[in-house]
């Protein structure tokens, strides 16, 4: 098959959970099609990346965002809202990247195009009578993910400007989401939003995941006298900033009544000034990091303290193949099919997220049994190999409703 990709950043390099997820999935979709991706260009810095994408892509093409703050953005996003669409889509668009996409589509028939659900206005780039299949690929559901974060803003503004994308995402997505040909999420409590918010959505699930065989199950680190904890995500997303401060300043001071030595790494992209005020005192601020595996060898334990978000956390499976335990939230661990107590613990209120913190540090069979348990759920459910499949039946069911499978190239 031809597949047209457009994603609303490079995948490469691997500095979050959603550059992840696209990354590994369009490798090995472009081991066995003929993969273009087109993306935008979240930084200058993302040039970097488009070398290493070009050695298994048919081809890159790319744009940058527009470089001007929110507030000069205003008017557009206003209008976006009086239009009925979510006004932050107004942040993703660019003229240059709809261009390009409407010329690769004129002058290529591609079999499949798809699209991340935050860039799917760029549907409106493509040419009529087009024969390519669509399909609209979720990592979050935005009215929920908007309303949780709406929930957790200490910020007026971005409590305000959260609640308006959410209300606008509950009536824009899944009438949007009609017009392609198929829908995917990252788990079964996604679909069945989107199947219930619109019962046409024909809605497939495409899990998070995680390579299996790129990463192995470290070395328990010792001495445990001295634990630190890990805590990993893109310290840009307002969820990861309050997951973090929030454990600083409720759940850490009851571990370490416990453990006085225990020390937390925060390691993510683009830590935001709440985030880079808990450096010192055990607690250390690395920003970007060029390996997280040096990070997990060096950590007893990760913590997902996160109390709002979206999708399926790729940092857990991350840590599950690596073979460090988890203590996580309920919506940390949300649609994944994990149990507690088996493949790790779970725990909401801080005084109880702390306990379990503590159990993990203070419990070496406890360790290796969540570890053992936790290794075995990815090799046997969240491969990227065997989830990169499953995206493939989703391409070859889009063609037997019309009798075209032997068409496919």
């Amino acid at each position: 098959m031809r597949i047209l990709m457009i994603a609303n950043y490079l995948p490469y390099p691997l500095l979050s959970g959603g550059r992840l997820r696209i990354y590994h999935l369009l490798r090995r979709v472009a081991d066995r099609h003929e993969v273009t991706l087109a993306a935008l260009l979240e930084s200058p810095d993302d040039r970097e990346g488009i070398a290493h994408l070009r050695q298994f892509c048919h081809r890159v093409e790319t744009a940058e965002l527009d470089g001007r703050g929110r507030w000069r953005k205003a008017p557009g996003m206003l209008r976006y809202a009086l239009e009925g669409y979510p006004p932050d889509l107004r942040l993703l668009h660019s003229e240059s990247l709809a261009r390009r996409i409407g010329r690769l589509a004129a002058s290529e028939r591609f079999d499949v195009v798809q699209m991340e659900s935050v860039m799917g206005l760029y549907l409106r780039a493509l040419p009529p009578g087009r024969s390519s299949k669509t399909i609209l690929m979720f990592q979050n559901v935005g009215a929920a993910q908007f309303a949780r974060i709406t929930r957790i803003e200490r910020s007026r503004y971005r409590k305000v400007r959260s609640w308006i994308n959410g209300v606008s995402m509950q009536h824009w997505e899944p009438r949007y989401a009609e017009r392609f040909d198929r829908c995917t999420t990252v788990s079964e409590a996604d679909q069945a939003l989107l199947r219930r918010a619109n019962p046409r959505l024909r809605v497939d699930v495409i899990p998070n995941g995680v390579d299996t065989e790129a990463y192995q199950p470290l070395p328990e680190r010792a001495p445990m006298a001295a634990p630190s904890l890990l805590f990993i995500g893109n310290m840009s997303y307002p969820p990861c900033v309050d997951a973090v401060v929030t454990f600083c300043e409720e759940i850490l001071p009851l571990v370490r009544r416990a453990i006085p030595a225990v020390k937390l790494r925060i390691v993510g992209a683009d830590p935001q000034a709440a985030v880079k005020a808990l450096a010192g005192n055990g607690v250390e601020v690395t920003g970007r990091v060029e390996d997280v595996v040096a990070y997990y060898r060096e950590s007893a334990a990760s913590i997902v303290p996160l109390r709002a978000g979206g999708g399926t956390r790729l940092k857990i499976l991350e840590a599950m193949a690596l073979g460090r335990p988890v203590v996580s939230t309920t919506i940390g661990c949300e649609g994944l099919n994990v149990v507690d107590g088996e493949h790790l613990l779970i725990a909401d209120q801080p005084d109880r997220f702390a306990e379990a913190t503590i159990r993990v540090l203070q419990d070496a069979g406890l360790r290796d049994a969540l570890c053992t348990n936790a290794r075995r759920l990815v090799e046997a459910q969240y491969g990227w190999n065997q989830i990169a499949g499953r995206l493939e039946e989703v391409y070859q069911s889009l063609f037997e409703d019309r009798g075209a499978v032997g068409a496919i190239r």
